[in-house]
């Protein structure tokens, strides 16, 4: 049946980043939507930020365009060019390649809920803007931007 049980979609908590990184993103909630639902050329997550959690670290895609739909709350969108207040209703899109690392923080005192829409290629590198670290989406693993993997937890 196409209609997805959000309630029966699997909750992960926190962002699997190696530590000192994860901290930041510790209670982000992430409901992979598109996964529950088969399909295989694009994602779709549900979600959920509470107050004074990231999103993630901030990164940027060389083979995989990114879409923000916010659909409750307020998140403040850092990247390169300043920060900008997303809220209810917003949206910002991420076309890879760009350089430009992204991610958003909650400052408010209520949860945000947002959607998060995107490209699947295998060919994919998430590069972090601030730290050393990237991840390939050919084999998953954190490492530092020189190769080298992040020891084991």
């Amino acid at each position: 049946m196409p209609k997805i049980d959000i309630a029966a979609v699997p909750a992960r908590k926190g962002s699997g980043y190696p530590p000192p990184f994860a901290g930041p993103c510790a209670d982000r909630i992430r409901k992979r939507l598109g996964n529950a639902g088969g399909l295989s050329d694009f994602g779709v997550n549900l979600m959920q930020l509470p107050p004074g959690n990231w999103s993630s670290q901030r990164h940027w895609h060389s083979h995989e365009d990114e879409f923000v739909y916010v659909l409750a709350g307020e998140v403040v969108l850092i990247e390169d060019n300043g920060e900008t207040m997303l809220r209810a209703g917003d949206c910002a899109a991420f076309p890879k390649g760009s350089g430009n690392g992204h991610h958003m923080i909650n400052r408010s005192d209520a949860m945000a809920v947002y959607l998060e829409v995107g490209s699947r290629s295998p060919d994919d590198l998430t590069t972090c803007s601030d730290i050393d670290m990237m991840s390939a989406n050919s084999d998953g693993r954190f490492v530092h931007k020189d190769g080298t993997p992040y020891p084991p937890e």
